[in-house]
């Protein structure tokens, strides 16, 4: 007798293929294990993955480490502007020291030829002698040597004085202008200093009054002057370096401290002149 064929009822045939379908699906993660998977690790140590907490922690450190430089920073600034206020910009202060070891002291000793000895021999008096020996060294001296030394016990000034007033060589300290004469021919000398920066010559400058002493000393003479006033102009009045017919002392400084908007003038005659080296 044949074997009546199986016939597959609709309904359960869907019901198994529905079973299969769900089979093949990829089960989740268990309860408590990595969803991460196999690149977790690379995102973690990259701090893409903000979600576990390390790249929001480096960001932190990063603002909190730029906070401390600025307020670092900002103290710094506070504390330079109250320096520079109560005495002098500190950072040029430094370099002015170093730019005073590198001044070139060799025109400070007066060494002449045989023709300039002969020729100062002839001379009789020691005005001629002194005059002589200042003309020799205005001739020679090079931009930024050292021609000298200022003394102002009224403020503590005791500097050597450079050639020239140019922004280079006034790091140095107070320099001499090269259209006016040396000490000694009879005409007037000038003298710029700085006021709050390169170590700050002339910073108190204001306080020099009618009577004070101001003593140069030269490789040839020291000579004493005695200041007659004290004047406020503009930085455009050159008639301040012109010569009077005497020998004249002048000063000048920016005014008021931390500007250039004026100039500070200090005005003194020659008292008295001693001859030393050569001129003696």
């Amino acid at each position: 007798m044949a074997r009546r064929a199986r016939v597959e009822h609709p309904a359960r045939m869907r019901r198994e293929r529905h079973r299969d379908r769900l089979a093949r699906v990829p089960r989740g993660p268990t309860r408590g294990a990595s969803s991460d998977g196999p690149r977790a690790p690379l995102l973690r140590w990259s701090g893409v993955a903000g979600g576990n907490g390390v790249g929001v922690t480096a960001m932190r450190r990063l603002i909190r480490d730029i906070s401390s430089v600025l307020i670092i920073a900002g103290i710094l600034l506070v504390v330079d502007a109250g320096v520079t206020l109560v005495w002098q910009e500190p950072i040029t202060a430094l370099i002015g020291l170093i730019k005073r070891g590198e001044v070139d002291k060799q025109y400070l000793t007066q060494h002449l030829n045989k023709l300039d000895r002969n020729a100062l021999a002839s001379l009789r008096t020691v005005q001629l002698r002194i005059a002589y020996l200042a003309r020799l060294d205005q001739r020679e001296v090079a931009t930024g040597a050292a021609i000298g030394q200022i003394t102002i016990g009224k403020i503590g000034v005791d500097n050597e004085i450079v050639q020239g007033t140019d922004d280079a060589t006034l790091e140095k300290g107070p320099g001499h202008y090269p259209s006016t004469a040396f000490p000694g021919l009879g005409r007037t000398v000038a003298i710029a200093g700085h006021r709050t920066t390169y170590l700050a010559p002339f910073r108190h400058l204001d306080s020099v009054g009618t009577g004070n002493t101001i003593v140069l000393k030269m490789p040839y003479a020291t000579f004493t002057y005695v200041v007659q006033y004290r004047k406020i102009v503009a930085p455009t009045a050159l008639y301040v370096i012109r010569n009077v017919g005497y020998d004249r002392l002048v000063l000048s400084a920016c005014n008021p401290l931390y500007s250039a908007a004026q100039r500070i003038i200090v005005f003194a005659r020659l008292q008295e002149v001693a001859p030393t080296g050569l001129a003696a």
